[in-house]
Order: C-alpha cells, then structure tokens, then sequence
C-alpha cells in the first residue's frame, strides 16, 4: 500500500508541478515561452502524423456538406466551394506543410553546417571561395529567391522542399562559419592540436560540440521561417499540385470567395499558418534564452 501511495497519480502530478516550478524559477518567463511553442508544435506534429483521428472527413471528399456552407456542427469550419470540409483540409494540410519544413530546414542544415565548418576550420582560398557563394545567395531576398528556384523547378513536394532549403543554406553556413572562426583559437583546441590530434578528430570533438547549440536555435527558427515561405510560394501558384491538401493553396482559393462573404476559406488556413510559425518561432526564442550562458549565471 505504501508503495502504491508512493507512485500513485496524484504523487506523480505533483512531482511534475513542483519541477515545472523549480524550472520556472530558475529560468523565468523565456522557460512558458518554451512551454507555449512546444505545445503547439507537438499538438501539430499530432495532426500531421495521425490527422485520421482528428479529421471527420476525407479532404479530398467532394460531399461533405452543401457548398460554401459556413461554419456549424456539421462542418466545424464550413465548406469550401468544392463542398469540401475546411476543418479536414486543415488537419491533412498540417501533414503537408510540416513535412515539407522539416525537410527542407534538414537539407539546409545538412549542407550548411559541414560548409560552415570547413569554411572556419581550414580558412585560405577555401574560406574566400564559399563565403564569396553564400554572400551572394544570402545578399538575395528569400523569397524571391525562392520563387524563382520554384518557377524553375515546377510544381511538386521534392521540388517545393529544394526551393525552400536552398535559401537557408546560407543562414547555418555564416553563423557555424564565425563560431568555428572564434572557437579554433580556444586554448583546449590549441592542446589537442599539442598532443598531435588529428584535424578531423579537432573539428568533429572539439569544435562541432560547442556549435551545436546555437544550430538547434537556428534550426526552429529555420523552420518557423520555412512555413511561412511553402504557404507563400503555394499562395502564388508556385507550389504544389492541386491534389495535396495544403494551407497556402486553400488561401489563395479562398481570396476569391472573399468578397462574398465567405470568410472561413481563408480565415481558418490562415490561422493554422500563424500558429505554427508563432509555435516555433517561441520555441526557438525560448531555447536561445535558455542555452545562453549567461542566463544561467542570475
């Protein structure tokens, strides 16, 4: 009985709120700054990856209510010209747009990163030659820029992810490239380069460790940014085929049918939008606050 008393739901809850207290106190506000983007992050990786269990109907089923219907038990977002159900499309959209972000956000990543430190570590003509690249992608407005790779790619998810990673290559590249700048002239790198460490084993145990940090910051940001770009380049035509359930796309159907009074077309995709760049967005900020050294000083 004691045992059971021990572990029994309430203690467990209670452990659990004494040590979000104990975080809140060390950490402050930045720390529910973290809570609230992770929350919304996680409800929409839910959506995406299991949207059945949510989504009454199909989104890509024609008869799910009478056409343009507005918003009310039956259809909990209303229908859109095609009598298809907002709510559903929304739901299966998450899947889409969330897929497509991670992707691209880890193809940039994958890229910019080993650039980045190479670029750093080994300095010279090769330093010059791939910061002289990233300048001029980076010197480019985003989306522009990815509107035109877009065009010229075509529409489809592959495609769409590439336009989208390339963009953002420039951002991990310039920011692993000045801390391995900064951290090759430790005093730690300088003794393992004493005792005849390999340059690899330098950049890959010495040096790759204490950038990691801020490329976690970076990388849901990235993403956050990613989101926002997808929606756009779909809201212009640019994205994906008409099949795919997607938050850019039902914007750009539902402007039309807004003059006539038909908000909740692009009402609902544009908040789902918003949500999940807010979600990272806090998420990001909040892991800046607390991987700051110096937060952990007060």
């Amino acid at each position: 009985m004691i045992e059971q008393a021990k572990y029994s739901p309430a203690s467990i809850v209670g452990k659990g709120f004494r040590a979000l207290v104990a975080v809140n106190k060390k950490y402050g506000a930045e720390w529910w700054i973290l809570v609230a983007g992770a929350i919304i992050v996680l409800f929409t990786v839910y959506m995406a990856l299991l949207p059945g269990t949510i989504a009454p109907f199909d989104p890509l089923d024609q008869e799910a209510g009478p056409q343009l219907a507005a918003p009310g038990p039956g259809n909990l977002f209303g229908t859109d010209n095609l009598q298809r159900d907002v709510f559903s499309r929304v739901i299966w959209g998450s899947r889409t747009i969330l897929g497509i972000a991670f992707a691209a956000a880890i193809i940039s990543s994958a890229v910019g990163i080993p650039l980045g430190l190479l670029s750093g570590f080994v300095g010279g003509i090769l330093d010059r030659i791939l910061s002289l690249i990233m300048d001029s992608v980076y010197s480019f407005p985003g989306l522009i820029l990815a509107i035109a790779f877009a065009a010229m790619l075509g529409p489809g998810v592959i495609n769409i992810t590439l336009a989208v990673a390339v963009i953002y290559i420039p951002t991990y590249f310039r920011m692993v490239r000045g801390q391995t700048l900064s951290i090759r002239e430790e005093v730690y790198v300088e003794a393992a380069r004493a005792i005849g460490a390999r340059r690899w084993v330098i950049l890959l145990q010495y040096i790759f460790p204490n950038v990691i940090a801020s490329v976690v910051v970076i990388f849901s940001i990235n993403i956050a940014d990613a989101i926002l770009t997808e929606a756009a380049l779909s809201y212009i035509g640019l994205g994906l085929p008409a099949g795919i359930p997607d938050w850019g796309m039902d914007l750009s159907m539902g402007k039309k049918f807004l003059p006539s009074g038909t908000w909740w077309m692009i009402t609902f995709p544009g908040a789902a939008i918003t949500l999940l760049a807010l979600g990272f967005t806090m998420l990001g900020e909040g892991l800046a606050e607390i991987l700051n050294p110096r937060l952990l000083e007060r």
